[in-house]
């Protein structure tokens, strides 16, 4: 039977009871430490990040009730079982209102403690799943991922087969395509469901709080940090998985601590003296092109391979087909319901634009004009006109045609003719992209190949020179 993930701390000064407990959550879970002495424990619990506690009453010099009350004071929330060899109801009631998890008396029956052991762990994950779920109550975005097009149901595919492993993740794809909704997919499928899902923005956050916020504090870190100690996101997402958004935005000094975490699992907290260890799952997400961040020397090479182990790309909305009104239809749903409307469809005048719009902003933008139209319509249908304001001419910088005969040229020849004067480098670039996408039929695997880029590049390309690939010659 294979270990439950769980980090067991036993703290028990009689040797024999100590082992006999350890011999007994060594069989059933991952880690365990026990102490003979309170105070070497305690010197090492940040390294340890127990998730539950095995706490004698009377350790020596110590108190069992008096360490129980430094931990809670301390913010350690993980659920401590007392032991003891007094039955005394008044201790028993001053360590439960100390925020004892149970109670149990010596001599121990050790399969009495088993069952306590679990019922905690239990409880404790019941509380942490609480916590996320209020999160996520908090939150408008749909929770699932729509679509029926090929190019997501690969992604979604090799999502669960990634899923079911422990490696680093990174999804790419243009900003709105829902690469945190496909992060959630990941964790959900995965064996780390039942711990936290952390999400950062590491383009939100201010890069003098980016450290703290990563990793914690201590008390007198900095201006400000007066509690004792502040757990930091990784902390929080301890046993389970953190997506990191934007990763692209991390400062090269924060690249570097993220590499080591990534490598050893372990950290020191913003002004802390010891380490912490955790167990976490990353996930990473970016709209731009790491490579060429990399060549640039504005993000590291080896925290790049670090963080290119499984590699998901999501295709933007325009790619995407029949996917863009199945989103539309379900985002009617949700808006209808939130403003008590009762739209019911769409005129094909309004499929038609819907369809053939670029939508720079991918789903996040669709989602965005479904509610403004949901919101404002007046009537139960949704029609051309109640899409005005979108500025279809404007989404269509360029369009990828056969209009021009391309001369047949020698594996490997190229011919460039430009004016006297010059001609602008993006210029040239977009010609060329055109040019590949037409060779191919549109086949943005293939043209990458010619050009001998990766897609996730000529992607990137395609975006940032505003070529329209909305036309039949893409796949």
């Amino acid at each position: 039977m294979a270990l439950q993930n769980y980090t067991i701390l036993i703290i028990e000064d009689d040797p024999l009871v100590n082992k006999a407990i350890k011999d007994v959550m060594t069989k059933k879970y991952s880690r365990v430490f026990s102490y003979l002495n309170a105070t070497e424990a305690l010197n090492d619990i940040n390294l340890i990040s127990p998730d539950l506690i095995l706490l004698d009453i009377f350790l020596g010099p110590h108190n069992g009730l008096e360490i129980l009350e430094q931990l809670r004071n301390q913010g350690y929330t993980v659920p401590v079982i007392i032991m003891t060899s007094s039955s005394d109801i008044k201790m028993a009631v001053r360590a439960m209102k100390l925020g004892a998890e149970d109670f149990i008396v010596k001599p121990i029956d050790l399969e009495q403690l088993e069952v306590a052991v679990e019922k905690a762990l239990q409880n404790y994950d019941l509380r942490r799943q609480v916590e996320i779920l209020s999160d996520r109550l908090k939150e408008e975005q749909p929770s699932e991922i729509i679509g029926n097009c090929e190019q997501l149901k690969k992604v979604l595919n090799l999502a669960k087969i990634v899923a079911a492993t422990d490696s680093t993740v990174l999804i790419v794809g243009e900003t709105g395509t829902g690469k945190e909704l496909l992060a959630k997919f990941i964790h959900r499928n995965s064996p780390r469901a039942k711990g936290p899902f952390i999400a950062i923005n590491c383009g939100a956050i201010p890069k003098d709080l980016a450290e703290s916020e990563f990793f914690g504090y201590e008390k007198g870190a900095y201006t400000g940090a007066t509690e004792k100690f502040k757990q930091g996101r990784f902390e929080l997402a301890n046993h389970g998985t953190i997506f990191l958004d934007e990763i692209s935005e991390l400062s090269l000094e924060l690249q570097v601590k993220l590499l080591r975490v990534l490598q050893e699992k372990r950290y020191f907290r913003l002004g802390g003296t010891k380490e912490i260890s955790v167990d976490v799952r990353v996930i990473a997400s970016t709209n731009r092109v790491l490579e060429d961040l990399v060549e640039q020397g504005k993000f590291r090479e080896d925290l790049f391979y670090r963080l290119n182990v499984a590699r998901l790309e999501l295709p933007p909305l325009r790619e995407r087909g029949e996917d863009i009104m199945l989103l539309a239809s379900a985002f009617v749903k949700e808006f209808n319901k939130k403003f008590g409307k009762n739209v019911t469809g769409f005129t094909p005048e309004a499929v038609n634009l819907l369809r053939t719009y670029q939508w720079k902003g991918n789903i996040r933008e669709l989602r965005n004009v479904i509610e403004r139209v949901v919101l404002l319509e007046a009537e139960d249908i949704i029609t051309k006109d109640s899409l005005s304001f979108l500025k279809v001419g404007d989404s269509q910088p360029a369009t990828i045609s056969s209009e021009q005969n391309l001369q047949e040229l020698k594996p490997g020849e190229h011919k460039l003719i430009i004016s006297k004067t010059g001609a602008p480098m993006n210029n040239v670039m977009k010609d060329l992209i055109i040019q590949t996408l037409r060779l191919v039929n549109g086949n943005q695997i293939k043209a990458a190949k010619i050009l001998g880029i990766s897609r996730a590049k000529l992607r990137y390309r395609i975006e940032q020179l505003g070529i329209n690939i909305s036309g039949k010659i893409v796949n």
